[in-house]
């Protein structure tokens, strides 16, 4: 008597592939626009801070049942078309050796700033094993989802470096800069080293079944194009390369990026994030044949309604320009933001973009 096989039979990918996110990824026909937010998952909502209460940021994403309950907490409260894994963009960095803690209100600080050769050393390269919950929060949060898909990401090699060699969160980037003109030789060995671990886990993610990645380059919009390309993008291009051969989309954002799209999509991405300072119609035309991702500036979700509506509908119309569209925010939640009004945007985007 055959065997019927049930949707847990097939992989991830393969139950994630005709959703309406993935197919807008890869500029395919879609029933509804597709909209998740960038830290969806996160301080905005009680539940998180409920959950969080009293454990530390890098604790809490060791902790595959805690991650997997903060993953799922956006999908079932705002009906997103996608989950984001928690995760933070130092842990790769924490498992590989680097000393560092992420403080609240602060960020990522690094006991030791990686300023000369001897520094470098103490950045190992990344052991699988040494993020083996990551891998087993993957397979938990898939076995939930089923056919929603589960984004995975990483910092990119520039935005790492830039908190390894400040030592911490840095406003004008001063001892990066230094570093990357004063000694390039450094500089490149170092976004060589991060690339293979960004590179690592990623692969991770990939490998226990997220359906797509993004690679957050945060900080790069600090440098000029000239300098983006010269001392970032082989390095992003690598991590990025290096996960073609996986089929899945790969998403590339970055803050202030304006006038670096074309070269962040050259880098290898297959969609191009933008941040609320380029309307989309005009990022669609700097990455031709790219699916674009945004970009609802965050802090519009503190106007009144018929503002965040007027907004809502001018990023779907703008989005159009391009051959696919993901809607989301310009950058990460606000944590002060009101929940119920990131619901009531997925609704609306859903109502306004329906074929």
């Amino acid at each position: 008597m055959a065997v019927m096989s049930s949707a847990t039979d097939t992989s991830p990918a393969d139950r994630t592939a005709g959703s309406a996110f993935v197919r807008a990824c890869r500029g395919q026909s879609v029933p509804h626009t597709p909209v998740w937010f960038m830290r969806q998952a996160g301080r905005s909502l009680p539940e998180y801070r409920s959950l969080r209460a009293g454990v530390r940021m890098l604790e809490s994403c060791r902790q595959p049942d805690l991650v997997t309950e903060i993953t799922l907490q956006p999908v079932r409260r705002h009906g997103v078309d996608a989950a984001i894994f928690f995760s933070d963009i130092m842990v790769p960095l924490d498992a590989a050796g680097v000393e560092l803690d992420i403080v609240a209100g602060t960020g990522p600080v690094v006991a030791e700033p990686v300023r000369t050769l001897a520094d470098l050393d103490r950045v190992r390269p990344l052991d699988p094993a040494a993020v083996s919950y990551v891998d087993e929060a993957v397979r938990m949060l898939t076995a939930e989802l089923l056919d929603k898909p589960l984004i995975g990401f990483a910092g990119a090699p520039f935005t790492l470096a830039s908190y390894l060699v400040e030592g911490g969160p840095s406003r004008n980037h001063t001892q990066t800069k230094a570093l990357m003109y004063g000694d390039p030789q450094l500089w490149h060995a170092l976004l060589d080293r991060l690339a293979d671990i960004t590179l690592t886990f990623l692969q991770v993610q990939i490998g226990a079944g997220v359906s797509a990645v993004q690679l957050f380059d945060s900080w790069v919009g600090a440098l000029s194009e000239a300098d983006y390309r010269q001392y970032v993008l082989p390095h992003s291009r690598k991590v990025l390369d290096g996960l073609a051969d996986a089929g899945l989309p790969r998403i590339h954002f970055g803050v202030g990026t304006g006038l670096l799209l074309p070269a962040m999509a050259q880098a290898g991405a297959d969609v191009v994030g933008v941040d609320w300072r380029t309307p989309l119609d005009q990022a669609a035309k700097q990455v031709p044949g790219h699916p674009v991702q945004g970009n609802l500036d965050p802090a519009v979700l503190f106007a009144p309604w018929e503002v965040v509506e007027r907004e809502v509908r001018r990023v779907l119309a703008e989005g159009r320009a391009a051959p696919g569209h993901v809607f989301n925010l310009g950058h990460g939640v606000l944590p002060e933001t009101d929940p119920t009004v990131l619901t009531r945007v997925v609704e609306l985007v859903h109502t306004l973009s329906a074929r």
